[in-house]
C-alpha cells in the first residue's frame, strides 16, 4: 500500500523503547480520491515511530465497497522496507515489478521485500463486497536494505493458545517451534489474536521484544489497561508475557513486536533511507526512470498488466530532511 499523502512528513526513527503502556491514537488518512476508502494510521506518529522494526501500520474497514470504489492503488515505489498485507475480509490483487501477481485473502499473508527498489499496485477485486484488513511495513536493517527485491505468499494456519486462537503471519510466537514461512531480517513477530467474549489469555513473548497491540474489534484490555478499538497499545521490553482480556464482546487484535531496531532511519513518502540525500536520489530515480522515462531497466522496474500510469512522487520539502525532536 502507498502513503498517498500529498505532503508527507519525514520521520526520524531511533527505536528506543519506552516503559509502561503507551496508547497511540489513530488518525484518518484518505487512500485516494473522495470516493475511495479511508485508513486509520497508528504508525508512524510523533509519539512513536517504531515497534521493533515495524514502522508503518494502516488499519481499514470494514468498508462496504460493493457500490463504490474500494482499494485502487496504482504502481508506486518502495525502498529499504518490507510490506505485509493481512486481511480479515475481502480480496486484494497484488502485482509488482519482480513479476509477482498474487491474490491475498483472509488467513493468507503477502510479504514484499522492496530492498534496493521495487514498485507494486494493489486493487480490491470485483468479488469483494466488504474490505477489512491491515497493511504494515517493516524497516530493513542497514546490512540488508539493498537486497534484491522479492515477493512471498503463504497460507497461515490457526493455532490454539489457551482460550484464544492465533495466526502467526510473520516470525514466531515465543516458545513455539513453528514459524511463519515468510522472511524476516530482524527478530519479529506479527500475529492475529481472536478471543471469545469474557475470555483472557497470557501470550508468551520474547523479553527482548517491544510490542504493540492493535484492537480491530471488541472491548479489550492489555495487562489490565483498556485499549479502544482502532488504537495501538505499546509495551516496552522486559516482559515474558502480555495478558489480553475480552469484555462482553469477542476481541480480534493484531500483536506486532520485535527487538528495537537500534539504528536511525528516515521515512518520507514510500521510501526509507538513512539521510536526506538518499531520499532525494530515490525520488529523482522514480520520477526520471518511471514517471518521465518509463525505463523498465531502472531501479524500480515495471509493473506488467497495469492499464494506467504510476503515481508521481510528491514534492520534497524546501528544507533538508532532518530528525524531529
Amino acid at each position: 500500500m502507498s502513503n498517498l499523502e500529498v505532503e508527507p512528513a519525514e520521520v526520524m526513527c531511533d527505536g528506543d523503547p519506552a516503559e509502561g503502556i503507551q496508547l497511540l491514537e489513530p488518525r484518518e488518512v484518505p487512500l485516494g480520491g473522495p470516493r475511495a476508502m479511508t485508513v486509520r494510521r497508528t504508525l508512524p506518529q510523533r509519539a512513536r515511530s517504531l515497534i521493533g522494526a515495524w514502522c508503518f501500520l494502516d488499519h481499514y474497514g470494514p468498508d462496504d465497497v460493493a457500490e463504490r470504489e474500494g482499494m485502487v492503488v496504482p504502481p508506486h515505489p518502495h525502498t529499504g522496507l518490507q510490506t505485509v498485507s493481512w486481511l480479515f475480509q475481502g480480496e486484494i490483487e497484488h502485482r509488482d515489478s519482480t513479476g509477482a501477481h498474487q491474490l491475498v485473502r483472509p488467513s493468507e499473508v503477502n510479504l514484499m521485500t522492496a530492498g534496493s527498489g521495487i514498485q507494486h499496485s494493489e486493487v480490491s477485486t470485483a468479488a469483494t463486497t466488504v474490505l477489512h484488513g491491515a497493511q504494515l511495513w517493516v524497516a530493513l536493517p542497514d546490512r540488508d536494505r539493498h537486497v534484491a527485491p522479492f515477493f512471498e505468499h503463504a497460507v497461515v494456519e490457526p493455532q490454539p493458545l489457551g482460550e484464544a486462537t492465533v495466526r502467526v503471519f510473520v516470525g514466531a510466537l515465543a516458545g513455539s517451534s513453528s514459524a511463519s514461512a515468510v522472511s524476516a531480517f530482524t527478530p519479529l513477530v506479527g500475529l492475529q489474536l481472536d478471543l471469545p467474549a469474557g475470555g483472557a489469555v497470557d501470550v508468551p513473548v520474547d523479553a527482548s521484544f517491544e510490542h504493540g497491540l492493535l484492537i480491530d474489534s471488541g472491548d479489550a484490555t492489555l495487562d489490565g489497561a483498556p485499549v479502544p478499538v482502532a488504537h495501538l497499545a505499546y509495551v516496552g521490553t522486559g516482559r515474558s508475557s502480555v495478558r489480553v482480556a475480552a469484555g462482553e464482546h469477542p476481541v480480534r487484535a493484531l500483536l506486532i513486536g520485535g527487538t528495537p531496531l537500534g539504528e536511525p532511519i528516515v521515512m518520507w513518502w514510500n521510501f526509507i533511507g538513512r539521510d536526506h540525500d538518499e531520499i532525494v536520489e530515490y525520488r529523482a530515480r522514480w520520477q526520471g526512470d518511471v514517471i518521465e522515462g518509463g525505463d523498465a531497466t531502472g531501479r524500480f522496474g515495471t509493473v506488467e498488466g497495469w492499464p494506467g500510469s504510476a503515481l508521481p512522487a510528491p514534492e520534497l520539502p524546501t528544507v533538508r530532511l532532518k530528525p524531529r525532536d
